[in-house]
């Protein structure tokens, strides 16, 4: 059992995907600070409100006879979620798609210039033929 489970952890996929978690996770960290530092405060200056987080329509006030608490359109965490999203986005296809389709077709185009199109590899009944037109050129004639 134990065998088994680590054979599974030591597979190299496994250990790719927990490293790439690990990035993600830092990775998101960071664009999470560039989107709450930077564009929301920008977002926030354009549309006058305190903070983008609490930017939305109201749609029932708090102040409202009988009723419970406010009902707020929130507009500004969908916006703030979708320039992070956008973001995260941008920066994973800049930064990894795009150099490793670069290097991906770079080593193709390299690999079709340094070896021509090899010859095709001849089938088993032209093989026998071959040896035997050989065994046949190395009997004597009788």
């Amino acid at each position: 059992m134990f065998k088994g489970f680590r054979e599974f952890i030591l597979r190299g996929n496994v250990i790719d995907l927990a490293v790439a978690v690990v990035i993600g996770t830092a990775f998101t960290a960071i664009v999470t600070g560039l989107v709450e530092g930077v564009f929301n405060p920008l977002i926030t200056l354009i549309f006058n409100a305190d903070t983008l987080a609490g930017s939305g329509f109201t749609l029932r006030p708090e102040s409202a006879p009988g009723a419970g608490d406010a009902v707020v359109l929130g507009w500004g965490k969908v916006i703030s979620a979708l320039i992070q999203f956008a973001l995260v986005a941008s920066i994973v296809y800049f930064a990894l798609v795009a150099p490793m389709n670069f290097v991906k077709r770079r080593a193709e185009r390299r690999k079709a210039e340094g070896h021509p199109a090899a010859d095709p590899t001849p089938t088993e009944l032209e093989l026998l033929t071959e040896i035997r037109d050989l065994l046949k050129a190395q009997q004597p004639s009788s």
